[in-house]
């Protein structure tokens, strides 16, 4: 037997799926992006303090992993944090 779905639930999916694809779009075409300023996204907050990317040794910040198991723990976190959630639910 089929499960309905509520009004509510269907405009919930509804707004969540034009919420996402408005957010492709906007990424995918630069929208709010200034073109004279030449940084990337989170720059904006250190590119007024002359000189920043010497106040670092970048060095001293190096990956010991390959990037792939980065992945794997940022991933392994949300789900941890998810089931956590789910529980206390």
């Amino acid at each position: 037997m089929a499960r309905r779905r509520s009004v509510w639930g269907i405009a919930a999916a509804a707004v969540g799926i034009l919420a996402v694809a408005a957010a492709v779009y906007i990424m995918i075409n630069g929208i709010g992006l200034n073109p004279d300023l030449d940084y990337g996204a989170g720059a904006y907050y250190y590119a007024d303090i002359p000189d920043y990317e010497k106040t670092l040794d970048w060095d001293t910040y190096s990956a010991g992993l390959p990037f792939w198991v980065y992945l794997l723990f940022f991933f392994g976190w949300g789900a941890i944090v998810w089931a956590v959630w789910k529980k206390m639910e």
